[in-house]
């Protein structure tokens, strides 16, 4: 819980007011006299030895009282003398007034009598007064002796049970327990400090020394403590301002905690603070903690960077005796360790950024690296304290250090720590190697600051390298690299020293070598000189050929982009003699190879084909796009190609390629296109190989090294070649007045820039031809569904066909494919169409299907499975009373290409579905006369039941029943057939038997009875 929340506020209801009745004398307060006693104490407590008062204990008791006379009297006899004393006044009295009523009595012995009686009683009296007067002297006794101490911590209790003893009282006795109380809760409210100030610690102590020397019981100490609890109400409610407030609750808070102490674990029973004052147990509590977390941290302001065992087990003894929990103990000491280290953090800080910058190891940084040393060795000394044998017995806390939770342990102060941690590490590799030990207060330091492991890392990576630096420079300049055995040995022992990690030292080698090499590629050109200087930078820092071609790649590649991005920008016209030569001085005087100068080349050129595309791509219709693509053919023959030869060295004007290496060529180029021979007849592609003379005339062929193979999807890039080829195909198409349009035809050497296009969008050879194959395609399946649009193959149509298809030039298995695919889809349609419309039985899909018609593929299974279904209820509905199980399972679901087990299901529900139907159908007809059409229902009935075997069926009118079995009998069925009817109707052999003699005159009785219902 928050310290704030324990602070005492004008709204807090720690006291709550009471409606105490007290009398008037009561509200009258006392003088509150302050004193300081001693106590025995350890060496690091931090009280005086002697005693100190601010006032006289005479002042702070009321001073010595006075006896009167008679008690004076009373004070100086012995108890024996008083008892004496006592029955001499009683005896004298007696015998004084027994001698006066005789005198005065005549003699009687009566008056004598009562006259002793008066004087004894006098003198009883008289007696009674003197010892009734003894407690109260020896109350006053007590009260002087008390008060005559300067030091009350130094009243004796044998002393005191000596006064108790002299005059022969008892410590219950009223006066004197009064006398008692008052003393000590007179001594116990000087004690406690007012509520603006803390409590030094000894005040249990003397306050138990104190009632012990007393001789008070427990139960009448904490009813003082109480009483001195109502007095600081009466007082909290008498001063009525804020700041009183506050302060009357915090006396309250420290009187709590104090006389918690004081009598242990009796307090929860003889302190009634809940009852008395209506407080809560946690209100109890936090009065406990708060005044316990003060004392600790008192405690612990005498515990420096030196502490030792002893005070530990001090520290530990005093939270004990405080009662403060190992949570908050252990918060404490870190707390006040940590603002320890935070005043040397400090003190390094001001050294740190007051130091000159001219001298960077100047005395101040010394000073900095001295107070870093002293946190180290608090924090050393705290952990090995931590590992002691007897650490249980320490203070809880006791371990490493951290500055988290503190003043510097927010995110704003985070980079002094880090200036600190980088100048520890700067003094450590000031010698130039990093020692074992200093590593290890690196690590330390570091969790000190809390600084994360990337953020350790990277600061101590930070200095390393550029200590790794200035050594290594050291050591080229000295020539002690240079002439070293093993040179690899040598960077590899400079690592070691430095405990830096080699592979960033690799990474430095590669920074030094590319800082080389972009001085001396300064002016775009790489001398001899310059070679030599960075080969012997290579070998003295043992840097891969990998890195250096890299390095090369990166530096003199950036430089040979920007001649080639300023080559190409001069345009078709611009690229002269000039812009040549400065190509060819790039690409070999950077000393590029080939495989790394044709990359940086091609990246800047196909920037240039991409923008072509983009424009041919937004282009308004298909001749403007083949009119762009036109230019990006231009672009790549009269600039790119002749780029390409100059970084390559060779020239435009230099004499043809040898024969042989032209025939070599020759001969790769037709082996690639043979293998696709069957194109042949395709005219378009035929057009894209130039003959020997169009070859020379037209020139030398574009590159197509460079090429967008890898910058454009497939389809993109087929895309955007039949775009070119129908406009070859076409021609250029001009619109003039009233909406009519005129064709420009374009002649065959449109189909060899056609054939430059493919190498410029990187298309294989079989892409080309698949494009050339899809667009005759395309072409023949337009004008074919023209021809075959009612789907039939005629002869006559055949030959049409065939000239089609040698005018487009497609080849034959492709036309047969798209005239196969044509007639089946117009054939499925009409199928679908007659299906639909019931006119396909079985029989006809058999011919069919003889007939190597793929009737499966081109009807849907949903479709024939519902032909199944139809077919199966016109079997069921046929009036023949015959079912093929054979047929019906097996050979039909085969045909239509159906799950043979589906198909059974649906026969099963069509027959249970019409077996009850047949039976009323029957006897509709029945009742209409209507005999041939009950001999084909009950047919029916039997070819259901023996697909779905049924029970007998049952019905309302049994003679009905019997008129449907003897109908069915004049037809003359096959024994079986009748005889499972029987069954079916429910008719016994006797009633069958008498049906089959009567069976002549069935129907006249029902025609009468016909006659007599109408």
């Amino acid at each position: 819980m928050s310290p704030s929340l324990l602070t005492s506020s004008p709204s807090t209801s720690f006291l709550s007011p009471l409606p105490f009745k007290l009398p008037p004398s009561s509200l009258k307060l006392p003088k509150r006299h302050r004193f300081r006693v001693s106590y025995p104490r350890s060496s690091a407590a931090e009280y005086p030895s002697a005693i100190t008062l601010e006032s006289r204990p005479d002042d702070l008791f009321g001073g010595k009282r006075e006896l009167s006379g008679a008690q004076s009297i009373v004070s100086n006899l012995s108890p024996t003398l008083r008892l004496a004393s006592s029955a001499v006044i009683l005896a004298g009295a007696l015998a004084a007034g027994y001698g006066l009523g005789t005198k005065f009595g005549g003699g009687s012995r009566n008056l004598a009598l009562g006259g002793a009686a008066v004087a004894g009683a006098a003198g009883g009296a008289v007696v009674f007064s003197l010892n009734s007067a003894v407690p109260e002297i020896a109350a006053i006794n007590l009260h002087n002796y008390v008060s005559g101490f300067d030091d009350p911590t130094k009243v004796s209790k044998e002393e005191i049970e000596g006064i108790a003893k002299k005059y022969g009282v008892s410590k219950q006795d009223e006066a004197f327990n009064a006398e008692l109380c008052d003393l000590y809760c007179q001594f116990v409210s000087s004690v406690l400090p007012p509520g603006g100030e803390e409590l030094r610690g000894n005040e249990v102590d003397t306050i138990i020394n104190f009632k012990n020397a007393l001789g008070m019981d427990d139960p009448d100490a904490a009813s003082m403590h109480v009483e001195l609890g109502r007095r600081i109400f009466r007082q909290r409610l008498e001063t009525g301002d804020p700041d009183g407030d506050v302060e009357q609750r915090r006396a309250f808070q420290k009187l709590v905690y104090v006389s918690t102490l004081v009598f242990g674990e009796a307090s929860s029973f003889l302190l009634p603070w809940k009852r008395v004052f209506k407080v809560t147990d946690s209100q109890v509590e936090i009065a406990i903690r708060d005044n316990a977390q003060r004392l600790y941290t008192s405690k612990l302001k005498s515990v420096g960077k030196d502490i030792d065992v002893e005070q530990l087990v001090n520290l530990r003894q005093a939270q004990i005796s405080y009662r403060l929990s190992d949570k908050l103990a252990e918060d404490l000491f870190r707390q006040h360790t940590r603002k320890l280290i935070e005043e040397n953090i400090s003190a390094a800080l001001d050294r740190l950024k007051s130091r000159t910058r001219t001298v960077f190891y100047s005395q101040d940084v010394v000073k900095v690296v001295e107070e870093l040393d002293k946190i180290l060795a608090f924090n050393n000394k705290l952990i090995s304290l931590k590992n002691h044998t007897d650490a249980a017995s320490f203070a809880c806390g006791v371990g490493p250090v951290s500055v988290l939770g503190g003043e510097y342990g927010s995110e704003r102060k985070i980079d002094d720590l880090k200036l600190l941690y980088r100048a520890y590490i700067t003094d450590a590799l000031y010698g130039g190697h990093m020692e074992e030990h200093k590593l290890a207060a690196l690590n330390q330091l570091k969790n000190i600051f809390g600084l994360g492991k990337r953020e350790g890392e990277s600061i101590r990576l930070d200095v390393t390298s550029k200590a790794y630096r200035k050594r290594l420079a050291q050591a080229v300049s000295s020539g002690d690299l240079e002439y070293a055995d093993s040179k690899a040995a040598f960077l590899q022992n400079l690592c070691e020293e430095l405990h830096f990690d080699p592979l960033k030292a690799t990474e430095i080698h590669e920074e030094i070598y590319r800082e080389k090499l972009q001085q001396c590629a300064a002016d775009r050109e790489l001398s001899d000189e310059d070679v030599k200087a960075l080969t012997r930078l290579r070998v003295m820092l043992c840097i891969s050929q990998q890195i250096i071609d890299a390095a090369h790649s990166d530096i003199c590649g950036s430089l040979f982009e920007k001649v080639v991005k300023d080559a190409i920008a001069s345009g078709v016209d611009g690229y002269d003699a000039d812009v040549k030569k400065a190509v060819r001085k790039a690409a070999h005087g950077l000393r590029l190879t080939r495989e790394a100068a044709m990359p940086i080349a091609g990246k800047a050129v196909r920037r240039i084909f991409l923008n072509y595309i983009k424009r041919a791509r937004m282009a308004e219709n298909r001749t403007e796009g083949a009119k762009e693509l036109r230019k990006l053919i231009a672009f790549n023959s009269l600039v790119v190609t002749e780029l390409v030869a100059d970084i390559k060295g060779e020239s435009s004007d230099a004499p043809p390629e040898e024969p042989s290496k032209v025939e070599e060529n020759k001969v790769e180029e037709d082996e690639e296109w043979d293998d696709d021979e069957e194109w042949e007849s395709l005219e378009t592609l035929k057009k894209i190989r130039p003959g020997e003379e169009v070859a020379a005339k037209m020139g030398k062929p574009g590159q197509t090294e460079i090429n967008l193979k890898d910058d454009l999807p497939e389809r993109d890039r087929t895309d955007l070649y039949k775009t070119y080829l129908l406009y070859c195909l076409t021609g250029e198409v001009t619109r003039i007045p009233f909406g009519a349009q005129i064709t420009t035809k374009k002649d065959d050497s449109e189909y060899l820039l056609l054939n430059q296009l493919g190498g410029i969008l990187g298309l294989t050879v079989m892409e080309i031809v698949e494009v050339h194959r899809s667009l005759a395609e395309q072409t023949f399946r337009k004008q074919a569904e023209v021809i075959l649009a009612d789907g039939q193959l005629t002869k006559a149509r055949i030959e049409q066909l065939n000239d089609l298809q040698k005018q487009v030039g497609l080849p034959p298995e492709y036309a047969q494919k798209v005239i196969k695919n044509i007639t089946t889809t117009k054939m499925a349609a009409a199928l679908e169409t007659a299906i639909n419309r019931g006119r396909l039985n079985m029989k006809q899909i058999r011919e069919l299907k003889e007939a190597s018609i793929d009737f499966n593929s081109m009807i849907s299974e949903n479709l024939r499975e519902n032909l199944y279904k139809k077919t199966v209820d016109e079997i069921f509905s046929s009036g023949t009373g015959e079912f093929d199980e054979e047929e019906v399972y097996e050979k039909i679901p085969e045909d239509l290409n159906i799950n043979a087990e589906k198909a059974k299901g649906v026969v099963h529900e069509l027959a249970r579905s019409r077996l009850s139907n047949s039976l009323v159908q029957a006897v509709a007809l029945l009742r209409q006369r209507n005999q041939q059409g009950v001999v084909s229902t009950l047919n029916d009935l039997l070819a259901c039941d023996k697909a779905v075997p049924s029970e007998p069926l049952t019905w309302e009118v049994p003679e009905e029943l019997a008129d449907l079995y003897t109908i069915h009998m004049k037809n003359n069925p096959a024994p079986e057939k009748l005889s499972r009817l029987q069954y079916l109707l429910g008719i016994s052999d006797s009633t069958a038997t008498a049906l089959g003699e009567m069976k002549d005159r069935v129907l006249p009785v029902g025609a009468e009875e016909e006659k007599f219902v109408f």
